[in-house]
């Protein structure tokens, strides 16, 4: 395999808050990962892909800044092949993500999704949504206000005006669903899936006995259904399972940090990425 020549593009750290580290290692474990497997894999930055340096037609990446997406997504309709895909990386951004979550039955909170210099106060009060969460809609979380708890729609109404003051044009408006927090990994097409409750046990097998319990398989194929209706293969994100068992996902990332279990997860990512490699040559070689 050593004709296989893979670009890895490393996530822009204003996009990594409190993870730079760990989004760096697990790149670097995949990319490990497809060496051994016989691939040459260079490393570049998410500048050096707006710049033109990439040259390589496989591309497997973790950007998230805006001027990085129309370069993945051209690339990727001249016929290089892109994981996670330009389109699914845009997906994610929150505005896409909710819009297509709330279209594809994907069990999500109620959201509204608004302007910040709109008035929300007497629709969030017809809605009966108190305590929400306030999320900037227009990219990937870049600071920690980017999503903020409100208590009432008062202080929503507060937070949005701050979004716009900030040059944020647009907001999601989540309904609270109390609780408990639930993380998440996998990796589409792959059985593969690790889940744990957050403050709790982080082994899958073994979820904290005073946490609800929930149909583990039927929340996996949820997540998978979510990942294809974005368009994206690696993805993690965080849940509210409820007491009776029922969950409400809050959260869905393109290719996350995959902290806890991220040298498990880089081989099953590398495996993935050979196998869609494989795939897409097999694609090519039937066009001719």
């Amino acid at each position: 395999m050593a004709d296989i020549k893979i670009a890895g593009i490393m996530r822009a750290g204003v996009f990594s808050p409190n993870h730079i580290g760990n989004d760096a290692a697990i790149l670097n474990l995949t990319a490990e990962q497809l060496r051994k497997r016989g691939c040459e894999v260079r490393i570049y930055n998410e500048e050096q892909l707006s710049g033109g340096a990439v040259n390589e037609d496989i591309i497997i990446n973790m950007c998230r800044h805006h001027r990085s997406f129309p370069v993945l997504q051209q690339r990727e309709d001249e016929g290089a092949l892109v994981i996670n895909s330009g389109y699914g990386v845009e997906n994610c951004t929150r505005e896409r993500l909710t819009r297509i979550l709330i279209g594809s039955n994907i069990p999500t909170p109620e959201s509204i999704m608004v302007n910040t210099n709109e008035t929300v106060i007497e629709r969030m009060k017809q809605l009966g949504m108190t305590k929400s969460w306030v999320k900037r809609g227009d990219f990937h979380t870049m600071h920690k206000e980017d999503v903020t708890f409100v208590r009432h729609p008062e202080e929503a109404q507060e937070v949005l005006q701050e979004y716009f003051l900030r040059g944020i044009k647009r907001a999601v408006v989540s309904r609270h669903v109390e609780g408990e927090l639930l993380k998440f990994y996998g990796v589409y097409g792959t059985p593969w899936f690790y889940c744990f409750y957050h403050h709790g046990s982080r082994d899958k097998q073994a979820m904290d006995t005073d946490k609800p319990s929930f149909d583990h398989e039927e929340f996996k194929a949820v997540c998978n259904r979510a990942a294809e209706a974005l368009d994206i293969k690696i993805y993690g994100g965080d849940a509210i399972i409820l007491p009776d068992g029922s969950y409400s996902i809050i959260d869905f990332n393109d290719w996350p940090s995959f902290a806890p279990c991220r040298v498990e997860a880089s081989g099953v990512i590398a495996r993935m990425i050979l196998s869609e490699i494989k795939k897409h040559n097999a694609s090519k070689t039937a066009k001719r």
